[in-house]
């Protein structure tokens, strides 16, 4: 289920960057040949303005072809008008940033909607008079630990654990409180008993409700303390109206770009300087996990994951690298600065070398995704 979430997701992510590209194209004139969802053999297709409309059959996103995004004889021509290449700098610039743009502004959507319906939240002293429903939520479990062995999930509710006549149970008017579980756990004897609430779009709407008999062990978080390997976090629904979502979607929106592009620079610069790691890196292998455990927290946290890969595809695409938005960009400036156009057979070539090193780059963090399963 995770592989066919993940699958659905980024097709979407990549169907909004490339309906970035198309609309700009075709508002300033430029020649769209083709319009894509998914990638060949073609299903279905229709041709309308000018442009082929395809549906395909592998789902993975889609493609625009853009006439003069790819260099050739014909496209250069001046009396080619409506090719990408005899139009204004300030027109190619737009066309190349425009997927960009369309994943920023969909992720901010995204956020805001979230925010709208009740946004997970970890409850803190800034912003407890938001907070709705607040449950002691799992945030996440070490692998092979009791609680992972029985069967718990990053997202499940603790609704109520008890040990030897010891209960804490939340009620309508009270939550547990985090410190009492981690008491309760380190005091107990023999198996505790732990019923959770999990799945449902809601933080306190649940799907199923399950108990489980798990064995407290020592050696899991320190040698000398009884645990069952959780971590947890007290979570609620901040809910704002529409203006409100929307500024503050804009505000996390906003944050995140910088945080995501904060990492990327540190990540860099490690590399470079040769303390760069892979280690808190992830391609779709390690997004899996990801994505099951944002589903696990309902549908509307799964939305501000959503929003948040979306982010990472648009800091990436502008990254002045070859083959990648930002890298034709830079092109685009250097020629409109030097006024020369670069000659096609170079700029193909730093495309083809590019694109090269983009997937060796892939299947080094696919590799290291697959050695961190084991």
């Amino acid at each position: 289920m995770s592989v066919l979430i993940l699958i659905i997701l980024l097709s979407v992510l990549i169907f909004v960057h490339e309906l970035g590209h198309f609309i700009v194209a075709k508002k300033n004139g430029i020649r769209v040949d083709e319009f894509a969802i998914g990638f060949p053999p073609t299903i279905f297709s229709k041709k309308k303005g000018g442009t082929k409309y395809s549906l395909n059959l592998i789902p993975f996103g889609g493609f625009v072809k853009i006439f003069g995004e790819n260099i050739d004889e014909e496209s250069l021509d001046p009396s080619s008008k409506d090719s990408f290449l005899n139009k204004s700098p300030l027109a190619q610039g737009a066309v190349l940033v425009a997927g960009v743009g369309f994943n920023i502004i969909f992720a901010w959507i995204l956020i805001s909607i979230s925010f709208m319906a009740g946004f997970p939240s970890v409850v803190s002293e800034s912003n407890i008079s938001q907070i709705e429903n607040s449950n002691v939520v799992i945030s996440n479990l070490f692998k092979g630990s009791p609680a992972d062995i029985a069967g718990l999930q990053s997202g499940d509710k603790i609704i109520k654990i008890e040990n030897n006549g010891v209960v804490l149970e939340k009620t309508q008017t009270q939550n547990i409180i985090i410190h009492d579980i981690q008491s309760l756990v380190a005091q107990s004897s023999g198996e505790i008993s732990v019923t959770i609430g999990r799945g449902g779009d809601n933080i306190s709407n649940f799907k199923e409700i399950l108990e489980f008999s798990i064995k407290p062990k020592q050696g899991i978080v320190d040698k000398e303390v009884v645990a069952i390997g959780i971590s947890m976090e007290n979570v609620g629904q901040m809910k704002l109206g529409f203006f409100k979502a929307i500024g503050r979607g804009f505000i996390m929106t906003c944050q995140l770009l910088k945080d995501i592009a904060s990492g990327l620079v540190k990540l860099i610069s490690g590399t470079i300087s040769g303390n760069g790691s892979l280690s808190n890196v992830a391609g779709p292998v390690g997004i899996i996990s990801l994505v099951g455990d944002a589903a696990n927290f309902g549908f509307f946290y799964f939305l501000s994951f959503a929003a948040y890969i979306s982010l990472n595809l648009a800091v990436l695409n502008i990254l002045p690298l070859p083959a990648l938005d930002g890298g034709r960009l830079l092109i685009l400036i250097i020629e409109s600065i030097s006024h020369k156009k670069i000659k096609p057979k170079i700029v193909n070539a730093i495309n083809g070398i590019g694109f090269l090193v983009l997937i060796i780059l892939m299947i080094a963090i696919t590799i290291n995704d697959v050695l961190r399963l084991f």
